[in-house]
């Protein structure tokens, strides 16, 4: 696969209409990393995208770390190496060690990664709601409802929504060939 991205990217600063966007972005992730010079094609996409995805990595109620690993998982399920790499310091943030991102880097099935509990006694039941929104989109109860019963709504639908977003972000990337 090529590595040129199938839509330009525009560079910051080359837009003045784009200012205040760039500048917006560049505060909250400190750069504009090249999913986001792409996104900027489509101020209104790039505005919406910058929001919600920023209230789901930055405002729920899910733990740093079961987010991380979250992330992680869909990347590796979506062939999304790029979205991967750029969550492993996050992953390291949260408190994930290299041993576990190094095994959440493989699709695996979840029952064979180890020290997984370190992240939530629950983490491989989110694992598996991550593997059934990402290969099936359906989700059976025999999955949701233990998650539920843990995490109530609140959490459970952040859970669902991380799973959900990262999807898409992962999604994007690879149909656009951005990143690597």
């Amino acid at each position: 696969m090529s590595s040129t991205p199938r839509i330009p990217p525009v560079t910051p600063g080359t837009r003045a209409e784009l200012a205040t966007i760039e500048a917006r972005i560049d505060k909250a992730r400190g750069r504009i990393s090249p999913l986001y010079q792409v996104l900027l094609n489509s101020p209104p996409v790039v505005d919406g995208w910058e929001a919600m995805l920023t209230a789901i990595r930055l405002n729920t109620s899910v733990s740093p770390a079961l987010r991380e690993m979250t992330i992680l998982r869909v990347a590796v399920l979506n062939h999304a190496p790029y979205e991967f790499d750029a969550h492993v310091v996050h992953a390291r943030q949260a408190g994930i060690d290299d041993a576990l991102i190094e095994q959440l880097r493989h699709e695996v099935p979840p029952d064979s990664i180890d020290g997984i509990e370190r992240v939530d006694t629950h983490a491989r039941d989110v694992l598996r709601l991550v593997d059934a929104m990402t290969r099936d989109i359906e989700v059976p109860d025999a999955i949701f409802d233990p998650l539920h019963a843990r995490f109530g709504p609140t959490v459970t639908l952040e859970l669902v929504a991380t799973v959900a977003a990262y999807n898409m972000v992962s999604r994007f990337l690879v149909a656009l060939r951005i990143g690597h």
